[in-house]
C-alpha cells in the first residue's frame, strides 16, 4: 500500500513537472496581442478562376477566427500580408473501373508565396512558399465539382498560413 501511495505521488509530481513548460500564445515568444494584421488580395497567377478572392476571404476569416491578431479593414494594419499564388496542380487519385485513363478522383494542390511585413519598420516577417490542398469527387462536372472544392482548398491554405503568422515560424 504504501509503495503504491509513493508510485501515485510520483507520477503526480511527473505529471505536473511536465506541464510546467507549456505556455499560451506564439512559440517564438513575440506578443501579436493589440497588434493588428492586414490582408492585401492575392495575386493569381494561375488560369483558375476565383482562386484569388477565395484565398483572401478564407485568410480573412481565419485570422479573424484565431483572433490572435486583430484583422485590419482600412488599410491601417500593424502587419501586412500580401500573396501570389504560384501554383495549381490537379493529379488523378482514383480512375473509372470501366476507364483507367478517366479520373474519378483528384488531389488539388495550391502554392502560394506569402509574405509579411511590419508597415512601420518595414520588417520582414514571413517570406514563404505555403502550400493547400482538397480532394475532389468528380460526379459528373468536373468543373462543378472543383468549384464546389474551392472553400475547402482555399480553409486549409489559409489554416496553415494562419499557423505560420501566429506561432511565429519565421
Amino acid at each position: 500500500m504504501r509503495a503504491l501511495k509513493l508510485f501515485l505521488s510520483c507520477l503526480v509530481a511527473g505529471g505536473l513537472a511536465g506541464c510546467a513548460s507549456y505556455h499560451l500564445g506564439p512559440a517564438s515568444g513575440s506578443a501579436a496581442a493589440g497588434k493588428t494584421i492586414e490582408v492585401l488580395p492575392f495575386n493569381n497567377q494561375t488560369h483558375q478562376p476565383r482562386l484569388g478572392a477565395a484565398l483572401t476571404q478564407s485568410l480573412r476569416e481565419r485570422m479573424q477566427t484565431d483572433a490572435t491578431y486583430r484583422l485590419a479593414s482600412q488599410g491601417d494594419g500593424d502587419v501586412v500580408v500580401t500573396g501570389v499564388i504560384r501554383n495549381y496542380d490537379r493529379q488523378g487519385l482514383g480512375f473509372l473501373n470501366q476507364d483507367v485513363s478517366t479520373p474519378e478522383n483528384y488531389r488539388v494542390d495550391v502554392i502560394v508565396h506569402v509574405t509579411a511585413r511590419e508597415r512601420a519598420s518595414g520588417r520582414l516577417l514571413l517570406d514563404k512558399d505555403v502550400k493547400g490542398h482538397t480532394l475532389v469527387h468528380i460526379g459528373g462536372d468536373l468543373a462543378g465539382a472543383e468549384r464546389q472544392a474551392l472553400p475547402l482548398l482555399a480553409a486549409d491554405l489559409a489554416q496553415n498560413i494562419a499557423e505560420l503568422l501566429t506561432e511565429g515560424a519565421w
